[in-house]
């Protein structure tokens, strides 16, 4: 067996690798804070007196961050909402009920996660704005990723782990399916919950290309559109575009970063043994 590395040149390459990983994140808060931009290795390091919150106000003032953000997080709400419920009532069924096709179903599930969604967006497109009618509205955005596959598949995994007896007993005592799936199933699946949320959380948070062809009228955009669309248009006439847009993205990625760092434990998938014990 190879030997492991000393404990001291262990940890110092542990902490190379993270500043490798931390520093554009570093480099992009930096950014935007400096009053006068500096692109080159010198901008990670700016002197005191250049450091300013004006780009926020900046572009604040161009796209309304408030708006942008309330759009991002009603968007990502109602994924995760949509996800939660029928990546649930998809994953149990797949799980425990016995019906014809099932392994049908879960092989086209599985397919479905290699087709890549820019081969869909054209006719997503006409279904949800031709025949739906839902151009410039929540609905529109939320409705092509309202179901993850990804998100199935947890639960289906985090559900066969369920003994068998549990859903016996509770079938005896004459609870029905949606009762047994309430009081037992998910209870006992919590870590698949929050594993659920993180996991769909960071794509429709982030997600540009649909949002930006369903949504013309700026006060509905979330905030990776709005950024996108000063970049292209305003940021021309500012006084400091490269620090105003650094400033957005730091916006944009606070609420992804604060939520993994909370959770960064649960995150990992816990054992069931707690919940099925005696």
């Amino acid at each position: 067996m190879r030997r492991l590395l000393p404990n001291p040149w262990r940890f110092l390459t542990l902490l190379v690798g993270a500043f490798v990983f931390l520093f554009p994140f570093y480099y992009m808060l930096i950014g935007s804070l400096q009053a006068e931009p500096d692109p080159t290795v010198r901008g990670a390091f700016p002197e005191p007196g250049n450091l300013t919150g004006q780009n926020y106000v900046e572009i604040d003032k161009a796209i309304s961050l408030g708006q942008s953000l309330l759009n991002s997080g009603i968007f990502t709400g109602g994924v995760i909402l949509g996800t939660m419920v029928f990546g649930v009532l998809a994953g149990y069924a797949l799980a425990r009920l016995q019906f014809r096709g099932r392994g049908a179903v879960f092989g086209l599930m599985l397919l479905v996660q290699v087709v890549p969604f820019q081969l869909l967006t054209i006719p997503l497109y006409v279904m949800i704005v031709r025949s739906y009618g839902l151009a410039d509205s929540y609905l529109g955005m939320i409705a092509p990723f309202a179901i993850n596959s990804v998100a199935v598949f947890i639960f289906r995994q985090y559900f066969l782990q369920l003994p068998q007896e549990l859903f016996d007993a509770a079938s005896v005592d004459g609870a029905n399916e949606l009762e047994i799936l309430l009081r037992i199933a998910i209870p006992l699946v919590r870590p698949a919950l929050l594993t659920g949320v993180l996991v769909t959380f960071i794509g429709p948070w982030n997600e540009f290309l649909w949002p930006f062809l369903i949504t013309k009228q700026q006060d509905l955009q979330p905030l990776a559109v709005s950024l996108s669309n000063y970049l292209t248009t305003v940021s021309a006439r500012a006084a400091n575009p490269f620090g105003a847009v650094l400033a957005g993205a730091c916006v944009l990625a606070a609420p992804a970063v604060a939520l993994f760092i909370a959770f960064q434990r649960q995150f990992i998938s816990s054992s069931l043994e707690s919940g099925v014990k005696g």
